[in-house]
């Protein structure tokens, strides 16, 4: 007998059992089906009757008559049961493979199932992507619009402004011309009003007759000096104009001389009290000095250089603010050196009330004119603060610097300032610097 196995998909199998004997792909003609539900599959077997694998019924005599034919029938019957037992381990392998092509086919679905939804997942992701960079794109689009618009707006601005500092430069110009013709008016009028204070002067000095000692003002035609310490101690000690000598020459200087401050006999150097005299001059007008000597003046460097090269002399400079204070500094040793070094000021031994700390740079420094750029400062500190002065980098003072009124004297940079008394921005009142020998 041999077990025949059917399989069709959908999980439906015929197995069919028949006797070898019945020949080679013949089935018995009776067979019984067995049916099986195992999960979602139905197993279908077909076997012979029971009646056909028992040996026919014969009586006791015939039995004993032919015991051969019935041990064959019992060989048969226990061939047929190995084969039945071969066939039943045999189906059970074939459940036991088919249980794991479900597992697997199982498995297979629900791996798919998975990778269905993973799919699923990323596409949401990818739209949600796709939707953010849309956005991202269109705000991109918005700022680039907007920028765009705010450029144009800054050219339009910078257009406006090129065309308004053009303006202003054009205005600018025109006010220098003016300042400059204002200037040289103001040039004129001074010194018309400086030769006509001189004629004056002279006119006064002609006509008046010295009453006493003390009351004699050295006239041109008379006596000169030095310098008024020897002016003083030839008995005159009265304040006023005397008219001095270049040492070793007969060249004569009208100087002021201060026969009362601190015992007398100073010869006043420079004087500003009123802003009468522009003080803004060239290198030449500073070397030989300029203004009217019973006003505002500047006695001249050359001669200064040479007088103060004599012999030791002392420097005192009186400082006066707007609010009635008055200051001083006292130099104990002070000279100018030649033209040709550029009139360098040399100043030791500090002393007054006008700081403890020189205003004039230390060590000393070349003197400068709007001309002439002898400072320490990549600008030029003449033109930038007025004046000729020993600026150093234009340094913490400009005693020669543009004259201020009251109201009008703060914050002024290029004022007439003493910084270690007053500070950079305060423009003072008036001011003396004058000298006298230190052995007076």
């Amino acid at each position: 007998m041999r077990l025949s196995v059917y399989f069709t998909w959908g999980c439906s199998i015929v197995l069919a059992a028949g006797y070898n004997a019945f020949g080679k792909g013949a089935e018995p003609a009776g067979k019984k089906q067995y049916q099986v539900q195992h999960g979602p599959c139905s197993y279908t077997f077909l076997l012979p009757e029971a009646d056909s694998c028992r040996p026919p019924y014969v009586p006791n005599a015939v039995q004993r008559d032919a015991p051969l034919d019935y041990d064959d029938s019992v060989q048969r019957l226990q061939l047929l049961e190995n084969i039945m037992e071969n066939n039943t381990q045999w189906l059970l392998k074939v459940l036991n493979q088919t249980t794991r092509l479900e597992l697997q086919l199982l498995e297979h679905s629900l791996s798919t199932n998975k990778l269905e939804r993973q799919i699923s997942v990323q596409t949401n992701e990818i739209t949600k992507l796709q939707e953010k960079n849309s956005f991202l794109e269109k705000r991109v689009l918005e700022m680039e619009d907007k920028h765009t618009l705010q450029l144009k707006s800054i050219k339009d601005e910078k257009d406006q402004l090129q065309v308004l500092v053009a303006r202003q430069n054009s205005i600018i110009e025109e006010l220098e011309k003016q300042l400059v013709t204002a200037t040289v008016n103001n040039s004129v009028l001074q010194k018309q009003q400086h030769d006509l204070m001189e004629t004056v002067h002279n006119l006064l000095t002609m006509i008046s007759t010295p009453n006493s000692k003390n009351n004699f003002i050295a006239k041109e035609e008379q006596i000169s000096f030095k310098d008024c310490a020897e002016a003083f101690k030839s008995g005159l000690t009265t304040s006023g104009i005397y008219t001095l000598t270049f040492p070793n020459t007969a060249q004569e200087k009208k100087a002021y001389c201060d026969m009362e401050s601190n015992g007398g006999g100073w010869t006043v150097l420079q004087r500003r009290e009123d802003g009468s005299v522009d003080f803004h001059r060239t290198w030449k007008e500073y070397k030989i000095g300029f203004g009217d000597p019973a006003g505002e003046y500047w006695l001249g460097n050359e001669f200064v250089s040479q007088l103060t090269n004599q012999k030791r002399y002392v420097l005192k400079i009186i400082l006066k603010d707007w609010e009635g204070n008055e200051a001083y500094t006292l130099y104990d040793q002070f000279y100018l050196a030649s033209e040709e070094q550029k009139y360098r000021i040399h100043l030791k031994g500090l002393t007054g009330t006008a700081g403890k700390i020189s205003s004039i740079s230390q060590p000393g420094n070349d003197f400068s004119t709007k001309d002439a750029d002898n400072d320490k400062c990549i600008c030029k500190c003449s033109q930038m603060l007025t004046g000729g002065w020993w600026f150093d980098a234009c340094g913490p003072s400009n005693l020669n610097g543009m004259y201020y009124p009251l109201r009008q004297n703060n914050n002024k940079f290029n004022g007439i300032k003493w910084y270690y008394w007053k500070g950079s921005g305060y423009s003072l009142k008036a001011t003396t610097m004058m000298i006298r020998p230190a052995d007076f």
